[in-house]
């Protein structure tokens, strides 16, 4: 009996050592579970260049089987204008040369560019394909001077923190070969400044929410047509997404909760003495797998 009571203080140590051992694994897997539930720290994520295709509608509003769409829209007969094969081979190298001129230029003149001409480049990035026809995007063109110097204080104040705490050393030292930083002069001398919204929702005729297939790629689609737009009018700008400034421009610019600001394009010609990086571009063979 009394070995068995010499015994009692080693069973209890044992038996406390086990029920430590067994909580601390299940403390360790819980805040296992918990780490893998969180979303990964990233303060350089713009909340408004996310992509926008994760957007969910409200229960009621996602079974609402009308979205507003005719269902008998009429199908017409489709008429292409064809070119010889010389012709084709002609204008498709036309074509690239007078886009592989094209260059993002920080050095922007003041020089006042026709109204008509960005009326025409808008118009062109409208045609751009989208998702179930929805065309989300909206295309915001200031000139006003002193609503371009607002734009410039918002941005500049967002860009300096930018640089100097969200983006982090390798971001930072892979832009010092462009020799960028956050003053943005271009945003006061540009004639026109280009801001691009993306819709990640519309608005049906009874006021619910209206689904926007694949808004971020159909608004990047019209960006690029918008893009080769400019370089065939003689123009040239620098495509700028504005880091965490979203949704201070949106306020600026009166635009609605469902728009999401994804690019602001400067837009005008180079100063005289304008300069680019010498750069070149990747051969036919690199970007192109032919099976």
């Amino acid at each position: 009996m009394a070995f068995f009571s010499s015994l009692t203080p080693v069973f209890i140590a044992i038996i406390c050592v086990l029920i430590g051992a067994l909580l601390k694994k299940i403390n360790g897997e819980k805040e296992k579970s918990e780490t893998k539930s969180k979303p990964l720290s990233r303060p350089w994520v713009d909340e408004d260049l996310k992509d926008g295709n994760d957007h969910r509608l409200e229960e009621e509003e996602a079974d609402e089987v009308w979205q507003g769409l005719d269902e008998n829209v009429a199908h017409v007969p489709f008429f292409a204008e064809r070119y010889s094969e010389a012709e084709m081979i002609k204008r498709s190298q036309m074509f690239y040369e007078l886009l592989n001129k094209r260059r993002s230029v920080r050095f922007l003149s003041d020089e006042p560019v026709p109204r008509e001409v960005i009326d025409n480049v808008i118009r062109t990035a409208g045609t751009s394909p989208s998702g179930a026809h929805t065309e989300p995007w909206t295309f915001v063109v200031v000139q006003d001077p002193c609503l371009k110097h607002k734009i410039r204080e918002i941005v500049e104040e967002e860009e300096e923190i930018n640089y100097k705490k969200r983006m982090g050393d390798r971001w930072v030292n892979d832009l010092k070969r462009f020799r960028t930083n956050w003053i943005k002069e271009y945003l006061d001398t540009a004639p026109y400044l280009i801001l691009i919204f993306k819709q990640i929702y519309g608005k049906l005729p009874n006021g619910k929410k209206k689904t926007h297939y694949y808004n971020e790629i159909s608004v990047s689609i019209a960006c690029g047509i918008l893009l080769a737009a400019l370089q065939n009018a003689g123009l040239y700008t620098v495509t700028s997404t504005p880091l965490n400034c979203g949704p201070q421009l949106r306020v600026l610019l009166q635009r609605p909760a469902n728009e999401k600001l994804l690019l602001l394009l400067p837009v005008g010609y180079p100063k005289k003495d304008a300069t680019v990086p010498a750069l070149t571009r990747k051969p036919l063979e690199d970007i192109m797998v032919l099976m």
